[in-house]
């Protein structure tokens, strides 16, 4: 069965849900009060239906975790990243419409097997610190 909420993510959620998710992911990065977030967001809900078999879908409060979100050069709201193997493969910015959306996600899905066989696993071993 389809996913079909688009899952409100923290700061604590982001390893476990993009970063090492098996599936790719796409993040929806807002603000409460950005009017093309408020405006884009059941159309990115009704992609969570229609594709949540096959992508998780996740959306992330810049206000409250900015720091994810410097991580990524996310500078404005709303930005949508899909991310294949815990990378960014592909990022739309600002007032996107639906349609864009959808196509970028079907592109994915289309060509995601590619993508997760040709990313490589994180690293998260910090050396040179001592």
């Amino acid at each position: 069965m389809a996913q079909d909420v688009l899952v409100d993510i923290s700061d604590s959620d982001w390893e476990s849900m993009v970063e090492r998710n098996e599936k790719p992911v796409f993040v929806m990065f807002y603000s409460p009060s950005c009017t093309h977030c408020i405006r884009i967001m059941p159309s990115v809900e009704e992609l969570a239906r229609d594709f949540g078999t096959e992508v998780t879908f996740v959306k992330l409060n810049l206000i409250r975790f900015d720091y994810i979100g410097e991580r990524y050069g996310v500078m404005a709201t709303p930005t949508f990243i899909y991310f294949c193997g815990g990378k960014p493969v592909q990022t739309r910015v600002g007032a996107v419409f639906p349609a864009m959306l959808r196509k970028m996600v079907e592109d994915m899905v289309t060509h995601g097997e590619e993508c997760r066989l040709a990313s490589t696993d994180w690293k998260y071993g910090i050396t040179g610190y001592g």
